[in-house]
């Protein structure tokens, strides 16, 4: 096996809300701390906080899709989207030998 889960900080896969607003509207969003810490990395990159981040990604998905049938799940998805972007530019940086 590859041992992947048994190097990892059980705290990572702790679920965490936070609170914060999506259009004007109070919400709560409940992901594992691996996530948060995703989408931290991803709204310091941007210059913004995380609930602006994810405000903003809740309006680019209304805008493209009318609806956000599964908000967590978007995010979860935002987060795999941007670690595999950011393991492509590593490599192509510095492909393999």
């Amino acid at each position: 096996m590859c041992k992947l889960l048994a190097r990892q900080d059980p705290r990572r896969f702790t679920q965490t809300s936070r609170s914060l607003r999506i259009s004007g509207q109070s919400t709560s969003i409940r992901l594992e701390t691996a996530f948060w810490e995703i989408l931290d990395a991803i709204a310091a990159g941007e210059g913004m906080s995380v609930s602006r981040l994810v405000a903003s990604l809740y309006d680019e998905a209304v805008d493209l899709h009318g609806e956000v049938a599964n908000f967590a799940s978007l995010l979860r998805t935002v987060c795999l989207i941007y670690q595999g972007e950011r393991a492509e530019m590593a490599i192509r940086r510095h492909p393999p030998a």
